[in-house]
């Protein structure tokens, strides 16, 4: 899951002089700093920062609305079918979402 969307880390970069960002690996960035010869990733406080100020990616809204409704809908089954394992499945599935929200620092 992407936590960042790649135009913010763009327009970080562009702000404090970075050039050629380019994506190592999904969540992953580097670019050159100002007046360096060699990239470097993208420090994890700057991420952190942007994170915080720009809130969820589109994806993690979708995943998160997505977790909403299943968990709606499995109440309203188990309601209707007298039986809790719906519900015991709308809970592994939120288990997984909210453990792919959690953000990992890569360094």
């Amino acid at each position: 899951m992407k936590h960042y969307s790649d135009q913010w880390i763009e327009e970080w970069c562009q702000d404090n002089g970075w050039t050629d960002l380019f994506i190592e690996r999904s969540n992953s960035y580097w670019a050159f700093p100002p007046g360096a010869v060699m990239p470097e990733p993208i420090p994890a406080q700057v991420l952190r920062l942007i994170k915080a100020e720009k809130g969820l990616t589109s994806e993690e809204r979708v995943w998160s609305i997505t977790a909403v409704i299943a968990t709606m809908i499995a109440a309203f089954v188990t309601y209707w079918l007298r039986c809790p394992i719906p519900l015991v499945a709308a809970f592994a599935f939120n288990a997984v979402t909210v453990a792919q929200l959690e953000v990992e620092d890569a360094y």
